[in-house]
């Protein structure tokens, strides 16, 4: 079911995802060209490469929601939904709850400011979408079936660090991203997957 499942998630490029299961969910558009309009739109954060509206607008109806923390909010239009860590949106086929997602051992993204990571509940598939972050302990209370994990270090955690979050998670597929665009290539991403070899599933998608 999650094998099969995560072959409706696409990514494409750095934190940005799609997933097309009945409903069609992005997370962080950045640097994209279009694509299907958006159902919803989860925004972690308000850094230029998570938060972007012009990039939001390519895929944004006039039935889109937008779902995002108090920072982004401002710069986005539309129907957008204000959320913090630990609260919750049923949005029919699409369930959504916002995490914590800061940094642990540098300044970039701090805990005080309620930046966001998701987890979405779609097809009874729960996927969580890490954000921009370390390994931060309330990843080990989480329950997922699909892990979208940082792997780049400098802003979030180092491939190493994204191997002992998903050892603490310990979904049934982690993916790794934030690589190939600003910091990190494709060499994290495998050595994330070949670290967790035998241990925790990994599927390292092409961009597109």
């Amino acid at each position: 079911m999650v094998r099969s499942f995560a072959e409706k998630i696409r990514w494409l490029g750095h934190d940005t995802f799609r997933i097309d299961a009945g409903k069609t969910v992005y997370f962080d558009p950045y640097e994209i060209e279009g694509g299907p309009v958006a159902d919803l739109i989860l925004v972690s954060h308000d850094h230029f490469d998570h938060c972007a509206p012009e990039d939001v607008a390519r895929i944004q109806g006039p039935e889109t929601v937008i779902v995002t923390e108090k920072d982004s909010a401002k710069k986005l239009t539309g129907d957008v939904r204000v959320v913090k860590p630990g609260d919750t949106l049923d949005l029919g086929e699409v369930k959504v709850e916002a995490v914590p997602a800061y940094n642990t051992d540098k300044d970039f993204h701090p805990k005080k400011n309620g930046w966001l990571g998701f987890i979405v509940e779609m097809e009874g598939v729960r996927v969580y979408h890490a954000g921009d972050a370390d390994f931060i302990p309330e990843m080990k209370d989480l329950k997922v079936d699909i892990a979208l994990l940082p792997v780049s270090g400098t802003y979030v955690m180092t491939a190493d660090q994204a191997v002992k979050a998903a050892l603490a998670i310990n979904p049934k597929l982690a993916i790794p991203m934030h690589y190939g665009a600003i910091v990190g290539g494709a060499e994290d991403a495998e050595t994330f997957r070949q670290a967790l070899e035998g241990k925790v599933e990994v599927l390292v998608l092409e961009k597109g």
